[in-house]
């Protein structure tokens, strides 16, 4: 018996097109894909620091399996900007709905005997809360590290994410494993290509 074809993949094989920062400019274009794959990396040490460091118990694969896919639902809808977004509590509010409504059509796509085990990867309100708690932070990560790199590169349009990012940033250091993350790896970031690879 021949399986029913899936849109599934065509559909996350298109992130490469949705480009991030749709309404600013940037020195450095960013789509959603790179911006997924980045998120995931973050994830997966966030979750092994808090194993190795702090006690936790998760699964470091499966936060970054999570952080691959939590913007499914910008194949459908596009990247909205935050200023957009949460503009006021009854546009937040709609927007919510419809990346609920998206991620669930993203799920619906696959072959019905795959979607329970995607459901907790897709669908973000059914993602476990420890897990969601690290993607989130991963997440709040790469965005200031993408605003620091473009100020970095002289670009303004980038100063108010920061200042939007940093009180974020600072709360997110009540989780241990974020600000052993950050005390290890954030300053390398903004590091040049020649400084990176001297000896050490």
């Amino acid at each position: 018996m021949t399986p029913e074809s899936s849109t599934f993949l065509a559909w996350l094989f298109r992130m490469p097109l949705i480009r991030r920062w749709s309404l600013m400019y940037c020195v450095k274009p960013e789509n959603v894909a790179e911006h997924s794959h980045q998120v995931a990396v973050v994830a997966h040490l966030l979750a092994l620091i808090k194993n190795r460091k702090f006690g936790g118990q998760l699964i470091p694969e499966k936060a970054a399996t999570i952080a691959l896919y939590h913007e499914c639902s910008e194949t459908r809808l596009g990247d909205i900007v935050s200023p957009v977004k949460y503009s006021n509590p009854e546009i937040t509010r709609e927007f919510k709905q419809l990346e609920a409504a998206a991620e669930q059509q993203c799920l619906a796509t696959l072959p019905a005997e795959f979607q329970a085990d995607f459901a907790e990867l897709l669908v973000q309100s059914q993602v476990p809360a420890e897990y969601a708690t690290i993607v989130k932070a991963a997440d709040v990560i790469c965005a200031y590290l993408k605003a620091k790199d473009e100020l970095a590169h002289h670009n303004h349009e980038f100063t108010h994410v920061i200042d939007k990012l940093a009180p974020k940033m600072e709360e997110l250091r009540q989780q241990p494993e974020v600000t052993y993350f950050l005390d290890v790896f954030l300053a390398a970031c903004g590091a040049t290509l020649d400084t990176l690879a001297e000896p050490t």
